[in-house]
């Protein structure tokens, strides 16, 4: 585990295979003000990362971001049987084996509002993202929505497709394939809601965490919204 801030960490796991690219992953951990722990796009269970997690406090909530971030999903339900389950409508209509409580919207459930906001990235007929700000670190949490992965993680000819997809850092922004399906109208809606956070860190799910200020690497990632 990696500690990024007061009540904020990252924990890289294993890579998984999306489309014959290799994909890591990473979750994000907040511990609210109460001593509860949010999971942000839960990785591979290990009774190690658990022993660390519990060190920390108890896991009460388990998010599932979108429907592609819910591999280890019923694992970590099923041991962490307390613990509620968020996901998107996509991520919940596609998994009917895991008992989701909530679904993630426009706005923080209670449990989190104060501390953590989150906005839904909508708009494209392929994917909705629920997107999240830990106020106290002024830190934004993807999945996604950003890849930014550093140089020499892909072989020879993934290189170059990635770097077509516009995934590789320091200019990692929205995969080509998602960029191309959305409605611009609803995700600039969304987009200006995340730059009036104004956050000074963000955190992927894939790929090199950067130091923002005043949204200089938002505006490069999202500059096709213009």
């Amino acid at each position: 585990m990696q500690r990024l801030a007061d009540d904020l960490w990252i924990v890289d796991g294993d890579t998984v295979t999306f489309h014959g690219f290799p994909y890591s992953t990473r979750m994000t951990v907040v511990r609210l003000d109460n001593g509860q722990l949010w999971l942000h796009s839960p990785i591979r269970l290990t009774t190690s990362l658990q022993a660390q997690l519990h060190a920390l406090g108890p896991v009460a909530h388990l998010v599932a971001p979108n429907h592609l971030h819910h591999l280890f999903l019923a694992d970590w339900a099923e041991a962490c049987p307390d613990a509620r389950v968020y996901g998107t409508r996509q991520v919940i209509d596609k998994r009917p084996d895991v008992h989701f409580d909530e679904t993630l919207g426009e706005h923080p459930p209670q449990a989190w509002a104060r501390q953590i906001d989150q906005v839904l990235f909508d708009g494209s007929r392929l994917m909705s993202e629920a997107v999240f700000f830990h106020r106290a670190s002024r830190t934004l949490i993807v999945a996604d929505l950003i890849e930014n992965f550093p140089e020499g993680h892909f072989n020879w000819w993934q290189q170059p497709v990635a770097r077509l997809a516009g995934i590789l850092a320091p200019h990692g922004k929205t995969p080509l394939d998602w960029r191309l399906s959305f409605n611009k109208h609803k995700a600039q809606a969304a987009l200006a809601h995340i730059k009036a956070w104004a956050p000074t860190r963000i955190v992927m799910a894939h790929g090199e965490v950067v130091a923002e200020k005043d949204n200089q690497f938002l505006n490069e990632s999202f500059d096709w919204l213009q």
